[in-house]
């Protein structure tokens, strides 16, 4: 059965906060379950979220939830084992609205490493709001 795969953990970085300004649009809010907080992205094309987990896992699915107007419109996944180069996994098309929306992944391989990139996005800027993220998935 798939489960969280986000723990204490599991490490991320993002590409880009909105002015720098980490305590109040930084990476840890879209892993925090408060619907009044968020990661908010600079300006810029291709904006991403990498995440490191302890171990590896497989990826069944998923979750995010956007700010209508800043969504991403074209994304891929990519990951790897912890020393090698990321690989393309699956590409995704996220609605523009403010639902928690989920993206089935089929057919993953074990990572360790995965990243979320945002190739296109519904803001003119090129800005992401993300106010929340899951992985589900299995531990190997």
């Amino acid at each position: 059965m798939a489960v969280s795969l986000i723990c204490c953990n599991t490490q991320s970085r993002v590409s880009s906060v909105l002015n720098r300004d980490v305590k109040q649009f930084g990476k840890k809010f879209m892993f925090d379950s408060n619907e009044e907080t968020c990661w908010n992205s600079d300006q810029g094309s291709q904006q991403w979220v990498f995440l490191e987990f302890p171990s590896l896992v497989k990826v069944s699915e998923i979750r995010l939830q956007f700010q209508g107007g800043f969504s991403g419109k074209s994304c891929k996944l990519e990951g790897c084992s912890k020393d090698s180069n990321l690989q393309h996994i699956s590409n995704f098309y996220p609605e523009d609205n403010n639902a928690l929306q989920s993206f089935p992944i089929q057919d993953a391989p074990l990572v360790q490493k995965l990243k979320i990139v945002f190739e296109s996005n519904t803001d003119f800027f090129g800005r992401i709001i993300v106010y929340s993220l899951d992985v589900l998935g299995e531990c190997a």
